[in-house]
């Protein structure tokens, strides 16, 4: 019999996470250095963006009415980058472009917050 509280699950951002190629800020900004225009995406809200982005950046609002139309103009064959403000919109934002067909993204571990730790 156990008496301590249950077990608590692993949250579901996380468990998707586990899925994708996550990388370091140093990481992130090597790769970005060398991405082609428009393979950076940022997929905080529009204020979010207007107020502090990563240069290069194009944003895709995960939240906004139109992210999966977004989606559809994207090329699967292409590398995209991918980030938000914590890492938890950029791990389900990549998990709906991988159901979408687009294949090959690189994910900001622990998005923007990382690069001040």
């Amino acid at each position: 019999m156990n008496d301590g509280p249950p077990a608590c699950p692993i949250p579901r951002w996380q468990l998707l996470k586990q899925q994708l190629r996550n990388v370091s800020p140093s990481e992130f900004d090597q790769l970005r250095a060398q991405a082609p225009p428009g393979t950076l995406i940022d997929v905080r809200s529009e204020d979010e963006f207007t107020a502090y982005h990563l240069k290069g950046a194009v944003n895709y609002n995960y939240l906004g009415p139109d992210f999966l139309e977004q989606l559809e103009s994207l090329d699967p064959a292409t590398e995209y980058l991918v980030y938000c403000r914590s890492g938890r919109r950029s791990v389900r934002a990549c998990t709906l472009m991988r159901n979408a067909g687009i294949e090959k993204l690189i994910h900001l571990d622990g998005g923007i917050n990382a690069y001040s730790e």
